[in-house]
């Protein structure tokens, strides 16, 4: 008769991380999607997204219910912003994204997710699990090659690391991910946020520069 391990149950996939730095928060997640046991998916997949011009997002789990969630998020930024003419907090964001988690919690959502960003009592980093556990850090990595991206981030961090380093940082941990973990893979892509820019993506050229960097 066929039985079912627990192994079997567990979600693999996907590294996905960001940090604080003194001018700003990066964000990073490698572009592969798998299907259990192993089969890659596909090798050009977003993760990182874009909430207000002061918020992103990473994703970690099922993109369906990722994406459920991070419409509900930009849709009540929104509207935050019309009705009280400000950008929303990033407090406030995370915790609209722990209500829809908990929600579910018999039913969870496959995802991790972090949502980071800045607001006028500064920059933020919160870890959210399926069940709406918020945690605010510093430093925060998810997926299945979480720990070897936090074998380097936590190797190179320091409060006082620059927007500038922490992207060199931030690469070479996703690199060293792709390298060590299998269902991590294919490419890689930063995004920054920043009082004067706002959520940027790196672009191509930027990203392949990184790389080039020791």
């Amino acid at each position: 008769m066929y039985s079912v391990k627990a192994d079997d149950w567990k979600l693999k996939g996907t590294t996905t991380l960001a940090m604080k730095c003194v001018d700003g928060v990066i964000m990073a997640t490698d572009t592969r999607a798998t299907m259990l046991p192993g089969f890659v998916a596909h090798k050009k997949v977003k993760k990182v997204y874009h909430i207000t011009r002061n918020i992103g997002m990473t994703m970690a789990g099922v993109p369906a219910e990722a994406l459920t969630i991070l419409d509900v998020l930009k849709a009540n930024a929104s509207l935050y912003s019309l009705q009280r003419k400000r950008e929303i907090p990033v407090k406030s964001v995370a915790s609209i994204a722990a209500t829809m988690l908990f929600s579910q919690r018999y039913y969870p959502y496959a995802i991790q997710i972090i949502v980071g960003g800045y607001d006028p009592e500064g920059f933020h980093l919160y870890s959210l699990d399926p069940y709406g556990s918020t945690i605010e850090d510093e430093v925060i990595a998810t997926g299945s090659g979480s720990p070897v991206a936090y074998g380097v981030l936590e190797s190179g961090y320091n409060k006082q690391l620059t927007l500038k380093e922490g992207l060199v940082l931030a690469a070479n941990a996703i690199r060293s991910a792709m390298k060590r973990n299998v269902y991590t893979g294919d490419s890689f892509d930063i995004a920054t946020i920043t009082q004067d820019k706002g959520y940027v993506e790196l672009t191509e050229q930027e990203k392949k520069n990184l790389l080039e960097k020791p």
